[in-house]
């Protein structure tokens, strides 16, 4: 009964994995505003495998997974310490209503009693109202910070017929994404031909505000081509872009002025007439060699074709290894794995370091950081290894990693031999001359 009682109670009092999710901000949304779902995701000592969240459907709403990087939490709860990670969804409701968010399922890995366990937590998502504001437009568009600029690639004032005129028009907006700003009307012009570019989208941008300031947020390009063939001045309208202020809950409009484009009679160049010279007519006997000229070359090219088509698949196994050996040279396997150092996380380097160390031979990453005797390499890693198995307490030094993994260089010198070959040759006679 004993026995019965401490194994019960260990699994009663063993810690679990859980989480939690609440809202940034949730007073006065309105339709087309991103609304930040905050999921933080904790588990017993440490993560044997980052949490993976996953995406959801709701009626009437965009939903993304913000880019921004996961943050690490650290929280003692019942004398237990736990390793939280935070990652925010971005909702956007398309209309005024109540937009009811579900339960999401999250799978991670944790230890127990010192060996790792897959698990999965349940986060109920919280509920949250938008209300439709009197002041907002029909097409909801709601962000902060908006800004608008054109420039040219030339004068406007200073063109010729025929020269063409680059327009481009530049907005960025605060707490919203790239894909959500609506394109740009500008207007039409008469007598001038226009060509718009397919708009250029971009998140994470960075503009300096005011004075040493510098906000983040999302930009949308449009690039527009005129083209005039005739002399003359011709008004580009005036642009006034609404959009939603968020800050102010007013409706706004950011505004380009008008331009006029100036367009001047191209200079008068000298033709040079075409001097036209007499029929001759070509001998017989050249029209026929021009003709077997053609039936040779149709004959070659038909011989080519036919030994292609036979050996198809030969060429093709040919061309899959040449791609295969150029995707995978030292060089660019060093490229992939310097880049993933840069970019990826923790884990992802980690795994990139294993596929290196298999590569060249070793067993372990262990086992080829000793044998390059790189004491900056040695340092780099031990520091990973301890933030993925023990703690956070250290950061890994990225770029000093990265340039400390260098191509092997092989000895080129054959390796001497105990015994002599059984077979001699003309360059190693097994025999030497008396």
């Amino acid at each position: 009964m004993l026995l019965i009682g401490l194994l019960t109670s260990t699994c009663v009092f063993a810690a679990e994995p859980f989480g939690r999710a609440s809202i940034e901000d949730a007073e006065a949304i309105v339709p087309g505003q991103q609304v930040h779902v905050v999921v933080d995701v904790f588990a017993p000592e440490f993560f044997t495998s980052p949490p993976q969240f996953p995406l959801f459907d709701v009626p009437d709403a965009l939903v993304t997974l913000s880019s921004d990087r996961a943050q690490n939490l650290v929280q003692t709860i019942d004398g237990v310490q736990y390793s939280g990670i935070r990652r925010s969804y971005a909702v956007v409701p398309e209309k005024a209503g109540s937009f009811s968010l579900p339960v999401v399922e999250i799978d991670l890995g944790y230890p127990v009693g010192g060996t790792p366990v897959k698990g999965m937590v349940k986060v109920s998502l919280p509920t949250f109202d938008v209300g439709a504001s009197s002041h907002q437009s029909a097409t909801p568009f709601a962000a902060r910070g908006l800004t608008m600029t054109q420039s040219f690639d030339r004068d406007p004032a200073s063109l010729k017929a025929g020269d063409a005129l680059v327009r481009t028009i530049v907005v960025f907006a605060e707490d919203t994404q790239a894909m959500l700003i609506p394109p740009v009307e500008v207007g039409t012009t008469a007598g001038v031909a226009r060509y718009e570019k397919p708009a250029a989208l971009a998140d994470g941008v960075e503009q300096r505000g005011i004075g040493r300031s510098v906000e983040t947020g999302s930009t949308r390009t449009e690039t527009v081509v005129y083209t005039a063939s005739s002399a003359g001045r011709f008004p580009l309208p005036a642009i006034s872009y609404p959009w939603f202020d968020l800050d102010g809950h007013v409706l706004s409009a950011a505004t380009l002025p008008a331009a006029d484009v100036v367009v001047a009679q191209a200079a008068a160049t000298e033709r040079i007439q075409p001097e036209l010279q007499g029929d001759v007519d070509a001998p017989a006997s050249r029209t026929w060699r021009a003709w077997l000229l053609v039936l040779l070359l149709c004959a070659i090219d038909l011989a080519v074709a036919a030994f292609a088509w036979r050996r198809l698949p030969a060429i093709r196994t040919w061309m899959t290894r040449g791609r295969t050996r150029r995707r995978n040279s030292p060089r660019r396997r060093l490229r992939r794995i310097r880049t993933i150092i840069e970019l990826g996380d923790d884990l992802a380097i980690y795994r990139a370091l294993q596929d290196w160390s298999r590569n060249l031979g070793y067993r372990t990453p262990s086992e080829w950081v000793e044998a390059q005797d790189c004491p900056r390499l040695s340092t780099q890693v031990a520091i990973l290894e301890r933030r993925l198995f023990r703690s956070r307490d250290m950061q890994v030094d990225r770029a000093a990693l990265a340039s400390a993994i260098t191509l092997p260089t092989a000895d080129r010198r054959p390796p001497k031999r105990a015994l002599p070959d059984l077979n001699p040759t003309a360059e190693d006679p097994l025999l030497h001359p008396l």
